[in-house]
């Protein structure tokens, strides 16, 4: 597996643990298929399962970037490909499971996703996603030279249409979607913090957190107000009622807010310092050299 490898030829950890990652869910989705737990409908219980990995996996691709540049943990970015790669490939399983859903009748499949607004978007997300796979190579990013990174920038637009499908799909119960694309607006926001600041502010962080918080409640209370006629007044109440279930804002909230809490403690860990050798007289080195020849 000389993918998991650094040039060096020695086993690269985060490659490594990227790919081992890549196929815990595939397990678990696989244990429960093996106990019968899949429900009336294990198809499509598979389905909305690779689909969700799928906009997780994405997510994860965008995430390793700003955790490189928060933790200086610039050996991250050699996970991105195998993230990258594994969101791919979920998006395979989930279109070959949807044909399979349909009895592999390939003429309802084009017509459902060219009828279908949201099969439609999730589709070109599909195929943005394949076109990125196909020139994750190193002889395509040799061959593509500067156009491979124009390129691989549209992973942000297909990131939007992967959330706008999860959206759609979801319907009314877009609980988890939201979240999902609270956490979207995080990673955007955090590329838009420029690149020339060696640490990232915390008072930065906290901003994006809040605006995070904040966008995620505006388009949720826009989604259900033009989706469901449903009125402001009432998704405020709700998402301020903290008896029934916590809304996607206050998740989003969290985990956003966690991130500042995470870099802050990490900054104070203990610096290692350069070993500084003390040099030897140049008599005592030059027995040293003397004796490590004879």
């Amino acid at each position: 597996m000389s993918f998991l490898r650094e040039r060096s030829g020695a086993w690269c950890p985060e490659k490594v643990l990227a790919f081992a990652g890549a196929f815990l869910p595939a397990l678990w989705i696989f244990s429960r298929w093996w106990g019968d737990d899949l429900g009336a409908r294990p198809v499509t219980e598979v389905i909305h399962f690779t689909g969700d990995w799928t906009v997780r996996f994405l997510w994860i691709t965008l995430a390793i970037s700003p955790a490189a540049r928060l933790f200086k943990a610039h050996k991250l970015m050699l996970a991105r490909r195998t993230a990258g790669v594994t969101t791919a490939v979920y998006a395979i399983f989930h279109i070959l499971l949807y044909t399979l859903d349909q009895k592999f009748d390939l003429l309802t499949v084009v017509g459902e996703i060219s009828l279908r607004f949201y099969l439609t978007i999730g589709f070109l997300a599909f195929l943005s996603l394949i076109a990125l796979l196909v020139t994750s190579t190193d002889s395509m990013v040799k061959r593509l030279a500067e156009r491979w990174t124009f390129l691989h920038r549209f992973c942000y637009p297909t990131a939007i249409l992967a959330a706008t499908h999860y959206l759609l799909q979801s319907k009314n119960d877009v609980w988890m979607p939201m979240v999902m694309v609270g956490l979207l607006v995080w990673l955007f926001g955090f590329r838009a913090i420029p690149r020339g600041v060696r640490e990232v502010p915390l008072s930065r962080l906290l901003a994006l957190a809040a605006v995070s918080g904040a966008l995620t409640m505006i388009i949720e209370l826009l989604w259900y107000r033009f989706r469901s006629n449903v009125p402001f007044e009432r998704i405020l109440r709700a998402d301020f009622d903290f008896s029934y279930t916590i809304a996607p804002t206050w998740y989003v909230l969290a985990i956003t807010l966690a991130v500042p809490v995470v870099v802050y403690l990490w900054r104070l860990r203990p610096q290692r310092g350069p070993v500084v050798r003390k040099a030897m007289p140049r008599a005592a080195s030059g027995v040293a050299r003397v004796q490590s020849a004879s």
